[in-house]
């Protein structure tokens, strides 16, 4: 009996039967058909260029499936990429649409990589970018050239940056790792277990809380001995969660902006000389 074949696997051999179907085009046809988009914005013209260089798409795609990611996201990216090529080539810029769409291809499948590999963020520069995608090509250069050998001093300097932006890279290359997986040889141990408790005891944190308290006395304190004006600036502008402006106090006061501005100065400066006991303490 003959084992069926993976589904995945079995879809991406469907898909690239299908894309067999439509026939290249010859230089002249495709500039035609280019020069048809282009100039009438002829849909199935475009659609005909698209079509027949699909198979270049899966192509491009392959070059990119050591990376781990599903053929199929790849080529789906990369046919993105070749209807944005699509969409914007001139014809009568003198190249051929293949050798304009194969940088608009790699982009896009390179942007699903990225997005792909890591919950955290990386490959956010363009320098970064291109350390990603080619410092696994340098240190297989430079491994063949030492006899095998690991060489990241070398690598880094192949591609002009430092061994810290080559080794940071490399470290988020390994992808994410889940804090709740098991450390080998550990005997169950998860990698969460071994991480430092910095958390609070009970005895920091009950001094946290009265110093808190006492922060909170000595400021209602000091602002119940605050007149009124300068009461309401304070409670107004400095502690509300929705400060008024210095025209809105103005207003209520029927004093100036300026006034309101030195009377908030005068109130800040009584409260912090106040505090000043207890932040030293």
């Amino acid at each position: 009996m003959v084992a069926q074949l993976p589904v995945v696997a079995d879809s991406l051999r469907l898909y690239l039967s299908e894309i067999r179907r439509f026939p290249l085009l010859t230089e002249d046809e495709e500039h035609l058909h280019a020069v048809a988009f282009f100039e009438n914005k002829d849909l199935a013209a475009a659609h005909t260029l698209i079509t027949s260089n699909l198979r270049f798409v899966v192509k491009v795609a392959s070059e990119f499936r050591h990376y781990g990611l599903k053929m199929l996201d790849l080529i789906q990216e990369g046919n993105i990429g070749l209807m944005m090529a699509v969409k914007k080539y001139n014809p009568y810029k003198g190249i051929r649409l293949i050798s304009y769409a194969v940088w608009w291809i790699k982009a896009y499948i390179q942007n699903h990589i990225i997005s792909s590999w890591s919950l955290l963020k990386i490959g956010t520069t363009q320098a970064q970018r291109k350390l990603f995608f080619k410092m696994r090509q340098a240190k297989n250069s430079i491994a063949i050239m030492n006899g095998n050998e690991d060489d990241s001093t070398g690598a880094a300097q192949s591609l002009n940056v430092t061994e810290l932006q080559f080794t940071e890279m490399e470290q988020r290359m390994q992808g994410d790792y889940s804090l709740s997986s098991e450390i080998p040889g550990s005997d169950g141990i998860t990698a969460l277990e071994t991480l430092a408790d910095e958390r609070m005891n009970q005895e920091e944190l009950l001094s946290v809380n009265q110093e808190n308290q006492n922060l909170q006395q000595t400021i209602a304190s000091v602002v119940s001995k605050l007149n009124e004006k300068e009461r309401y600036i304070i409670e107004k502008r400095v502690t509300a969660d929705e400060p008024l402006t210095l025209q809105e106090i103005a207003s209520h006061f029927s004093i100036s902006r300026e006034r309101v501005r030195q009377i908030e100065e005068g109130a800040l400066r009584k409260t912090k000389q106040a505090l000043l006991p207890l932040m030293a303490a």
